[in-house]
């Protein structure tokens, strides 16, 4: 016989999680005012009104420096572990990071070399 008492906390969890993913949704619909016009309804992307076909190519250099942001912005992240556990990793954690930030460094002014985060 499966005793079900081990499950109620994992489902307990899992009522919990929806509920607080689907009520706040909910709510909005239903006391969020509903007054869409003209303006509201219009095709809205990148600050400008849409004039030519979906499908129109984008300049790839629009993606690179979101892809270079996510990437950078992506290796920042692994620093506030380190920041948090400083005293614990002592000497050797820090000149890990220093390594780790030098790479970093090298790999942005490669890019700023190469034009990479230039627009014009």
């Amino acid at each position: 016989m499966i005793n079900l008492d081990q499950y109620l906390p994992i489902l307990l969890f899992i009522l919990v999680g929806v509920a607080i993913g689907v009520i706040p949704q909910v709510l909005g619909y239903i006391l969020g005012p509903n007054r869409p016009d003209a303006a509201k309804n219009s095709p809205y992307e990148c600050g400008f009104e849409a004039f030519e076909d979906a499908r129109m190519k984008f300049d790839v250099r629009y993606y690179l420096v979101a892809i270079l942001f996510i990437l950078f912005d992506l290796e920042i992240a692994f620093l506030f572990p380190w920041a948090v556990a400083l005293q614990e990793v002592g000497i050797a954690g820090f000149v890990g990071v220093l390594i780790f930030l030098s790479i970093l460094v090298v790999g942005f002014v490669y890019e700023w070399k190469k034009g990479a985060l230039d627009w014009e």
